[in-house]
């Protein structure tokens, strides 16, 4: 529908009538083509962004917003509909059928829903938006960023959009306050940074979540996870150890996170804390905590670790923290080490071991002054397992290490991996080939309180398939 107009004034560099539309759940191959094929439909004209501009500023004046915004989405676009038809009619514009059906859905766009964004949104493959500006829109699908030539009428639409995102969960972004962490309604993560710091406009970057939530058994079809391995982590979230995951940007780090809340008890009572509220837990008993940025005069903002310590007083079971970045590492250690077992966090870092030097420095970095060994004996008391997420070089992403904290020896913190993921080569296709397998432990650190659970024939089993695999 996007793009096929006939009109010389109006005229865009679109594929063939013939052309295959995109299928909405796209093999690897295909999504990797698939994004072209959305920037060759999205193409328009300058000339096309004039008509849109007039129509749309004769729609403006000639329509009642207050009365618009109290019509349900489908009354309201007739109404739209009608006043375009009428404007078309006034102006002497020759249009067809489907070029006036292409300019109501922009204009549509514009007024009730995201603008340009909207196709993109719609689209369950996309796993991240990036908007350099008005005339530059990026994708990720499949693991692969492609240009697309989806675009704005200028940078003011472009605020505009920015400003109806971030005004929705009770934020603000201009010049004043340039910089905003937001969320969609579905949860999807926003972030935007307007000028004067984005030079060439706002840019805005959203991670998109999939409508129907992943599990540890779809990971596991996607060959992100073993089914034994998936078994361990099944096993890691009932017997409440205290987790950090860990990773890179864009290595599902939150999708993992949320997996692994599937198996907490429903009777349990969990309290979550984010910068912008995008886990999407099942359980009944959730609490859904969002930090808050200052204020125009500077005041009322309250922090990560403002929430995590407020969490101690809500008598929680389990806390979750979206992602440590902080001091708030501090709290979320100390509430670990004092009866909330099965808390469970995440922070960037690039293998197990890295992440424990993470938590160290941003309890540094929180101005306490505490002896390093007391830092690292209070994080071995504290977390349990460290789970390293990444992203391959070929797009996918893989589980490469469940490890366990030992404790210390010396001034050292001693861990052991009882999971890994060893890449063995590369397809014809240019895809990563590897296995996940067990690293021979056969009595992890967790063993008696997998005991505790009654987990511990499943936990054996799991460890012994991993191995068996390994040796065939």
């Amino acid at each position: 529908m996007f793009g096929k107009r006939s009109n010389p004034g109006l005229s865009v560099h679109a594929p063939p009538p013939s052309a295959p539309a995109p299928k909405p759940e796209p093999t690897h191959s295909a999504a990797a083509a698939e994004p072209m094929s959305i920037a060759q439909s999205e193409r328009r004209s300058d000339s096309y962004f004039q008509t849109k501009s007039m129509i749309f500023g004769a729609l403006i004046e000639a329509i009642d917003l207050a009365a618009l915004a109290k019509l349900d989405p489908e009354s309201a676009r007739e109404e739209i509909r009608d006043i375009v038809h009428e404007i078309v009619t006034i102006k002497n514009l020759v249009l067809s059928i489907s070029e006036q059906e292409d300019l109501l859905d922009d204009i549509c766009n514009d007024v009730l829903g995201f603008g340009p964004l909207e196709p993109l949104l719609s689209r369950d493959d996309i796993a991240d938006i990036m908007v350099n500006g008005p005339t530059r829109c990026f994708i990720e699908v499949g693991g692969k960023i492609q240009l697309t030539n989806v675009r704005f009428r200028d940078n003011a639409q472009l605020m505009n959009i920015c400003q109806r995102i971030v005004s929705q969960v009770g934020r603000r972004v201009d010049e004043a306050s340039p910089i905003c962490d937001a969320r969609l309604l579905d949860g999807s993560r926003v972030n935007v940074i307007a000028p004067p710091l984005a030079i060439d406009g706002a840019a805005l970057t959203i991670r998109k979540f999939k409508k129907d939530k992943l599990t540890l058994d779809q990971l596991t079809r996607f060959a992100s996870i073993s089914p034994a391995g998936a078994e361990i982590l099944k096993i890691i979230g009932r017997v409440r150890c205290n987790v950090i995951i860990s990773g890179g940007t864009g290595s599902g780090k939150t999708t993992l996170l949320n997996c692994l809340t599937n198996y907490i008890e429903p009777d349990e009572r969990v309290i979550t804390c984010e910068d912008a509220a995008e886990l999407q837990l099942q359980q009944p008993h959730v609490v859904r905590l969002e930090t808050r940025p200052p204020n125009l005069e500077g005041a009322g903002q309250v922090t990560m670790r403002d929430l995590v310590k407020n969490c101690l007083r809500m008598r929680p079971e389990r806390i979750i923290v979206g992602e440590v970045r902080g001091p708030e590492a501090f709290d979320l250690l100390q509430a670990m080490n004092t009866g909330h077992d099965g808390s469970m966090g995440t922070l960037h870092a690039n293998s197990p071991r890295e992440a424990l030097s993470r938590i160290e420095s941003m309890i540094t970095m929180g101005g306490y002054s505490l002896p390093s060994r007391t830092i690292r004996e209070m994080i071995t008391s504290s977390v349990d397992v460290i789970i390293q997420a990444a992203r391959l070089r070929d797009g996918s992403r893989r589980i490469t290490h469940v490890t366990e904290v030992l404790g210390m020896e010396g001034d050292v913190i001693i861990t052991q991996d009882l999971f890994v993921y060893e890449i063995l080569g590369e397809d014809a296709q240019g895809k990563l080939k590897g296995r996940h397998h067990s690293t021979g432990i056969g009595r992890p650190r967790f063993w008696d309180r997998a005991r505790y659970f009654g987990e511990e024939q499943r936990l054996a089993a799991a460890l012994d398939a991993s191995e068996l695999k390994e040796a065939q």
